[in-house]
């Protein structure tokens, strides 16, 4: 039993289409739901967010979903304008122009600077208590340690001077095991557990942010216990399709069909076991698991967001 949302900062990643908006989104519905401030951020701003709480566009400066709820997606550049704002005390009018320019000349031959930009808009948040809990829908599992590990990269680049002093601050919020933490968010199947098994290895040696929980998203219910699957193996080698057709007045092939999908579900939910089995072997007990159910109905919008929510909500 973990409490997720005790903690400032939470970083949603996983393998492409997993389902970690998803996640992420539930999770800051669930936290607004028990009175905290949140605000959900899209790093990646590809639309998802607002397809997910069926809203209009989430700009940087944020947009109320809900009660005490706010989503926004990232913006480097704005980023860097409110950077210069508030805490360069420069005045910025209009589009930054040559500023915007020189960063990008400097984003691209000093990797990670693009990376701190992001990194440090949600530590600003955080440690100007703006909100309770800030959930980062994050980049996938191919490029969050690169963002993750951004402030350890500069910090050891830079050592002295205001830009030290920022990542300074910032280490001080993801090293904190109190506030910030990863969720890894993966499916029962090969490659988003082999891929969740990597990145667990990858956050704990190259970044400074600990990995707080692995979801497993998407897990079929155990539809057909062994005795069952026995029933079913006897129907259908030892009396036939034909024989139950008839004596339920369906279609042969109706029956065939029924048959097949129900070795079907037994097949994936066993592979699907396989895998999750695997998965806690190489977490180990340093992170928990959770459990999310595959959603038979609509797997997207907000009745989606409010299922998951709940089902994360009897997990923690």
């Amino acid at each position: 039993m973990i409490d997720l949302l005790a903690r400032r900062l939470l970083f949603v990643t996983g393998k492409g289409g997993v389902g970690k908006t998803t996640v992420a989104a539930a999770l800051g519905l669930l936290a607004s739901e028990n009175g905290l401030r949140t605000l959900v951020c899209e790093v990646e701003p590809k639309g998802d967010l607002s397809f997910a709480f069926e809203c209009g566009p989430t700009p940087f400066q944020g947009r109320q979903v809900a009660r005490n709820l706010v989503a926004m997606s990232m913006d480097t550049e704005a980023s860097l304008r409110e950077y210069l704002h508030h805490v360069a005390r420069v005045p910025v009018v209009g589009r930054i122009g040559p500023v915007a320019r020189a960063f990008d000349f400097v984003a691209t031959a000093a990797p990670g600077i693009r990376e701190i930009l992001t990194i440090g808009k949600l530590c600003y948040e955080v440690r100007e208590d703006h909100y309770d809990l800030v959930v980062v829908d994050a980049a996938a599992t191919g490029h969050v340690v690169g963002q993750l590990a951004a402030p350890t990269g500069i910090n050891e680049l830079v050592r002295v001077g205001v830009v030290r002093s920022q990542t300074d601050w910032m280490l001080e919020i993801l090293r904190d095991t109190r506030q910030t933490g990863v969720v890894l968010v993966t499916t029962p199947e090969e490659m988003p557990v082999s891929e969740a098994v990597d990145l667990a290895g990858r956050l704990a040696t190259e970044t400074p942010v600990h990995l707080a929980c692995v979801i497993a998203n998407r897990v079929l219910p155990e539809l057909f216990g062994r005795a069952e699957e026995q029933v079913f193996d006897v129907l259908a080698d030892s009396y036939g399709t034909d024989w139950l057709a008839q004596r339920l007045k369906a279609a042969p092939a109706e029956v065939a069909s029924v048959l097949g999908a129900a070795r079907l579900a037994v097949t994936v939910r066993r592979d699907g076991s396989a895998h999750l089995e695997r998965l806690r072997e190489e977490i180990g007990e340093g992170a928990p698991l959770l459990y999310l159910p595959y959603l038979f109905s609509r797997a997207h919008g907000m009745r989606a967001i409010r299922q998951v929510a709940q089902s994360l909500k009897e997990e923690l």
